[in-house]
């Protein structure tokens, strides 16, 4: 139990400078995507979400045409 202290107080010492030295050391190893690619997933997500929208305005339709003799 005394090392699980120990540790603790030690992990706090480094603080706000440790942090950020980390931050910047893990953004050196990022692999950024190119022009070209960050192009071809923004129309990806927009295609997608079209398809979404147009598949879900689908359902609703139906399901009014549907329940709406019930009503």
């Amino acid at each position: 139990m005394a090392t699980k202290q120990g540790a603790k107080t030690e992990e706090k010492k480094g603080g706000f400078g440790k942090y950020f030295r980390g931050v910047k050391s893990e953004f050196k190893k990022v692999v950024w995507p190119t022009k070209k690619q960050i192009i071809q997933y923004s129309l990806i997500v927009i295609a997608a979400s079209i398809a979404c929208a147009l598949l879900l305005s689908l359902y609703d339709r139906l399901l009014v045409f549907l329940l709406k003799p019930i009503y």
